[in-house]
């Protein structure tokens, strides 16, 4: 595949998710005592396909042929068969890399962005976030438009389509560099079909095809999510990587957690873990648009904060209003919040009990006034959980900003384009 390479594979990129890597080559039992590793040591992986081999590339764990055979054990000629054939269908290049001091030059193997794009969509209750990503992680272009996704799937997705389509064209790129979308829904989505489930701000969207929609149009994978859970995956991504288990907290209109164990995003049986918004707090018997009363959501929710102010006579609709009222320095938006930050973690303090995160990140729209919301969730959780689950613990805003949900679905979207099951399946003649 022709075309130039724009990042070098050992670069640091998205890290691979640890279910997509083998375990290592040995059994444990066959190995002596003092020969077993130490119990958090990383497993290295067999190598066994092409896949594997691009993993290793991609984690910086390797840069040339004899790295990856000194890594996996496995003879030269092995490691050259899987190399040339990540070359061959352009995943990865081979070059000279120009800083030898004598001798013949080591050649490096990187990875090709050129050819290979990824798509993160956005769809907020309101709003429209695309992003054209490269699979070396960069930002290509991105645009947002106003959009209510109560206008139903066809009109929105049409929507994207086009807007998609802008961006390859803003890009000098065709629609067959593009390789796989991520998509971020404001609702709960089974994840193994990419279906909403009764999302309750998305009428019409119940058990709507998404992925069918765009590899109709597109010939590629879609996978689509709820978007905190894309939220969560940007952040620890990009902005907390040194992190393994992370919660990411939305407080915008509901109230969300995404979660990061052990690097990889914990959705549970059908998708539905981290709906914490519904969790009953105190003896409150505020009603809850779920049916219920005294949810999480219906206490400290952006709309719910919106309301009181409203019923005090302030001029307030949504979480933007309250924002704006806190900023101003108005007395009963910033007490309010505050408390609401009080019940956002009395909730995370159990959370942080039962899950042991080492950092949570607090985002969504209320996280613009984070000094006051964050004063009062951190006084919460300090004061209910357990001091050894805080003793490593950091609470912070939210640093992907308001672009988190796009780069987390575009990252979701590279993620499963260069999995070890992917790329060997398109070795393997099976395409895209």
């Amino acid at each position: 595949m022709p075309g130039a390479p724009d990042h070098p594979a050992s670069v640091p990129s998205a890290p691979v998710p640890s279910a997509a890597l083998p375990p290592a080559a040995l059994p444990s039992a066959s190995l002596p005592p003092a020969a077993l590793p130490p119990v958090d040591a990383p497993p290295v992986p067999a190598a066994s396909s092409p896949g594997d081999v691009l993993a290793l590339l991609r984690a910086g764990s390797a840069a040339t042929r004899a790295d990856l055979a000194r890594l996996t054990g496995l003879a030269r000629s092995t490691v050259s068969q899987r190399v040339d054939a990540l070359i061959a269908h352009g995943f990865v290049t081979e070059e000279a890399d120009g800083n030898s001091t004598g001798g013949r030059p080591p050649r490096k193997l990187r990875l090709r962005t050129r050819e290979h794009a990824v798509a993160g969509v956005d769809l907020g209750a309101s709003h429209c976030r695309v992003v054209l990503m490269d699979i070396g992680g960069e930002t290509l272009a991105l645009r947002e438009d106003p959009l209510s996704i109560a206008d139903g799937p066809q009109s929105v997705l049409r929507h994207v389509e086009r807007t998609l389509h802008a961006l390859l064209d803003e890009t000098g790129r065709t629609p067959a560099t593009l390789q796989s979308i991520g998509v971020g829904v404001p609702g709960p989505v089974e994840f193994s079909t990419g279906r909403p489930v009764d999302p309750p701000i998305m009428p019409g969207w119940h058990q709507y095809p998404i992925p069918e929609f765009f590899a109709d149009r597109f010939g590629v994978r879609a996978l689509v999510d709820n978007d905190v859970n894309v939220m969560a995956l940007a952040e620890q991504r990009r902005a907390f990587p040194d992190t393994r288990y992370l919660l990411y907290i939305k407080v915008g209109t509901g109230i969300g957690c995404g979660i990061v164990a052990d690097g990889r995003l914990h959705r549970g049986a059908q998708g539905s873990a981290g709906d914490i918004g519904h969790i009953r707090v105190g003896d409150l018997e505020e009603p809850c648009r779920c049916g219920n009363s005294g949810c999480l959501e219906a206490i400290a929710g952006g709309a719910a904060l919106a309301r009181r102010l409203s019923a005090l006579g302030l001029e307030a609709t949504s979480g933007s209003d309250v924002v704006r009222l806190v900023k101003s320095g108005h007395r009963d938006a910033v007490r309010m919040v505050r408390e609401a930050g009080r019940a956002v973690g009395e909730v995370l303090a159990g959370l942080v009990n039962f899950f042991n995160p080492d950092t949570v990140v607090v985002g969504g729209a209320l996280a613009a006034v984070h000094d006051q919301l964050l004063a009062g969730v951190r006084e919460a959780v300090y004061r209910r959980s357990h001091p050894l689950a805080t003793h490593v613990l950091r609470i912070e805003p939210s640093r992907t900003g308001e672009n988190a949900a796009a780069i987390g679905a575009a990252i979701l979207a590279v993620e499963h384009a260069l999995s070890p099951r992917e790329v060997d399946r398109v070795v393997a003649g099976g395409g895209y």
